[in-house]
């Protein structure tokens, strides 16, 4: 299993940040992902040209801003999935710390370069919003 960390400090604050990652069937700052659509603790997502993706949400927390997740249905195999995103307040700005664990390991790249792009995206929606 391979664990993956991002972290980034995100010049807005924690409830506008907080806002867009916990509406959970939000898509614009997911790239490549044309709809999300919501099932209990279920969501699926509308890949461009990849059919669908299916997590089940662990945990999604206002109190402490934490959303946690897993995806257990792939267009490729996989043996474990778990993401955990918190935010935590860093001055005005708000820091995004990104953990993912996969298995099998060679997946770690490119679950890392969603991670990135998606983090990139995000920055661009809050410029939108605010």
């Amino acid at each position: 299993m391979k664990v993956i960390e991002q972290v980034r400090i995100i010049p807005e604050n924690i409830e506008i940040v907080w806002s867009i990652i916990s509406d959970l069937s939000r898509c614009d700052w997911v790239p490549g992902v044309s709809k999300i659509i919501l099932d209990s603790d279920t969501r699926i997502f509308k890949m461009d040209g990849m059919g669908d993706l299916i997590e089940r949400i662990i945990k999604c927390d206002e109190s402490s801003k934490e959303l946690h997740y897993s995806a257990i249905k792939t267009a490729i195999p996989i043996n474990h999935h778990l993401a955990k995103i918190k935010l935590e307040v860093c001055e005005e700005e708000t820091k995004f710390i990104w953990i993912s664990e996969i298995d099998p390991e060679h997946f770690a790249k490119p679950i890392e370069n969603g991670m990135l792009s998606s983090l990139d995206q995000l920055e661009v929606v809050i410029k939108k919003t605010t």
